[in-house]
């Protein structure tokens, strides 16, 4: 097996076959964050395996994708991809979010558990009373979006964030207080249904008001999801609260350092895929 670098990051259509219910709009956005992040395992010039390793700035990564067709499975081809991935990641400080059965595959890469992330299935179609503190993203200044985000993630993803906030089938809604930035959400069209991705907020009656209206943006019936981290039970009380049910969990895991994030104002995990 040979391996490459892949502009088109095909991992979202073998994503959907696995049944991890992948966004129709996110392959842009990935590919803005780092066009040299996708890779893909070769037998006879035929992709069999990739694997994404997105890079931001000069010492943070994240990896996704993890997937072998299955024919090919159990025979090593996932684990040379992975080893070649690795090393081109060296000295960075790495994360995933791994399905929970392969977390101590992971934890032999080196890799550490830092806290679970339980995606939740709930519906769409609440209608709520008007919120004059409810603003679209579009309306606001990039650069102060892009302020506010920065405390939830290890390094700077301005370009993908530039991408993810203007996807088609997608609404990005922010939340003020005091006339200043005090959480936004994003919700965008899957395979099935809709996610919600990120959630961040100042506190619990924001996160609130921003996933109600998240939610009502969306016609009645249609699932939507919440990827919650457990390390915040206010964002699991939230998706209790209104009746949604666990359907799936990642474990976040890291190679170093346990980035030092806002988890109390964290509701709700970007994507699996690139953090």
């Amino acid at each position: 097996m040979r391996t490459r670098r892949r502009r088109d990051p095909c991992g979202i259509a073998w994503a959907a076959s696995e049944g991890w219910n992948p966004s129709l709009h996110d392959a842009d956005c990935f590919y803005t964050a780092d066009p040299d992040g996708f890779w893909v395992g070769l037998i006879n010039n035929q992709p069999i395996s990739v694997l994404s390793a997105v890079k931001y700035g000069d010492n943070f990564a994240f990896l996704g994708f993890y997937i072998v067709m299955p024919e090919y499975r159990g025979q090593g081809y996932g684990f040379q991809l992975w080893n070649t991935v690795i090393a081109s990641l060296k000295g960075r400080n790495i994360g995933l979010d791994g399905v929970v059965a392969q977390q101590e595959n992971y934890q032999k890469s080196g890799f550490k558990l830092a806290h679970r992330n339980i995606r939740y299935q709930g519906k769409g179609g609440i209608e709520v009373p008007h919120n004059s503190k409810i603003i679209e993203l579009k309306n606001l200044t990039f650069n102060d979006l892009c302020e506010y985000d920065r405390a939830f993630f290890p390094s700077d993803r301005t370009s993908f964030l530039q991408c993810w906030i203007n996807q088609p089938e997608s609404f990005a809604l922010g939340i003020l207080e005091n006339g200043q930035l005090a959480g936004y959400g994003v919700i965008r069209a899957c395979q099935t249904g809709y996610k919600i991705g990120p959630l961040f907020a100042d506190d619990e009656t924001l996160a609130e008001s921003l996933f109600l209206a998240l939610q009502s943006k969306i016609k009645p019936e249609t699932p939507i999801f919440l990827d919650t981290p457990e390390i915040n039970p206010a964002a699991i009380q939230l998706a209790k609260r209104y009746g949604m049910n666990i359907v799936f969990e990642t474990a976040r895991m890291y190679t170093k350092e346990f980035p030092e994030l806002p988890f109390k104002r964290w509701y709700g995990v970007t994507t699996f895929e690139l953090g």
